[in-house]
């Protein structure tokens, strides 16, 4: 279903590069909803990427920018700006990418320079696109600002490693510049807590297919998914969200409430009475023959 949701309104998204990203489906979204839109990305992501189909089907532009350089976002939001001919409505961040985790090094043995990285690009950058914005005084009274994040900021989930420090960082960036931004200009700063997700930058995590079976199987509703994200995040753009500020929402399926669920013990219980099997047959541990 489309509608006017966004009628009028006008903003930036950050971080979409296929039709599997996030943002891909934020961006197409909003604009059915009647938002004009700009779209960036670094330049070696658009490179890679499908962007510029992207942004043919949105009717609208690319600015390329590295969200870690503060000179390109002041470049990006003075061009935004003067694309839209002045102060836009809202920004999406859905930026994030550890070199540990592509690397396959663990976290109790990361590569600091790959953690600074890590949290340079998945949360300081976050920090740094709402500084600029906010003294360019880009954002119009009572826009919206949206990063996505993960529960790993809050619980442990092996083969997150540094990711769950850039979530929890970015989460708190929300709502220091949350307090900020909003006592100033009524702008609203809010995370969303995802389920895990099969994006480019989603599968680099390690083993992240049992991850999302897991999510499922707790999951009262099942795993969000992107398409579902994006229109949930439209509501946080929307002018009925107006009071809702500083928070990390989950969008989740009811993962994030849950202790186990019955699909998920009888998982447990069939891999149960699997090893009882087994040390019942190979009482000294299976050995090659």
């Amino acid at each position: 279903m489309t509608g006017n949701l966004l009628k009028g309104k006008k903003g930036l998204i950050f971080g979409a590069l296929n039709e599997h990203s996030i943002a891909w489906k934020v961006a197409e979204r909003a604009v059915e909803e009647g938002a004009e839109i700009v779209l960036t990305n670094t330049a070696v992501s658009i490179r890679m990427g499908n962007i510029s189909e992207l942004a043919d089907k949105c009717n609208t532009i690319v600015i390329p920018a590295d969200a870690t350089n503060v000179a390109d976002l002041e470049n990006l939001i003075d061009k935004t700006m003067e694309h839209f001919g002045g102060s836009f409505d809202f920004i999406l961040h859905s930026i994030g990418m550890s070199p540990n985790v592509r690397k396959g090094r663990h976290y109790d043995d990361l590569d600091y320079d790959f953690l600074q990285k890590t949290l340079d690009i998945s949360a300081i950058s976050f920090h740094k696109v709402i500084q600029v914005a906010r003294k360019k005084d880009a954002l119009n009274e009572w826009g919206s600002i949206v990063a996505l994040s993960y529960i790993a900021a809050q619980r442990t989930l092996y083969g997150y490693n540094d990711m769950a420090d850039a979530k929890a960082l970015l989460e708190s960036i929300a709502r220091s510049f949350g307090y900020i931004y909003g006592r100033e200009k009524h702008v609203r700063i809010n995370t969303v807590s995802q389920s895990p997700t099969p994006t480019t930058a989603g599968n680099g995590v390690l083993g992240l297919g049992d991850l999302m079976s897991f999510a499922e199987n707790m999951s009262p509703l099942g795993n969000a998914s992107a398409e579902d994200c994006a229109d949930y995040v439209l509501t946080l753009f929307s002018d009925f969200t107006r009071k809702v500020t500083m928070q990390n929402l989950y969008h989740d399926g009811g993962f994030s409430s849950m202790g186990m669920s019955r699909r998920a013990m009888r998982t447990y219980e069939k891999g149960m009475r699997f090893e009882d099997v087994q040390e019942h047959q190979y009482p000294f541990g299976k050995t090659d023959e």
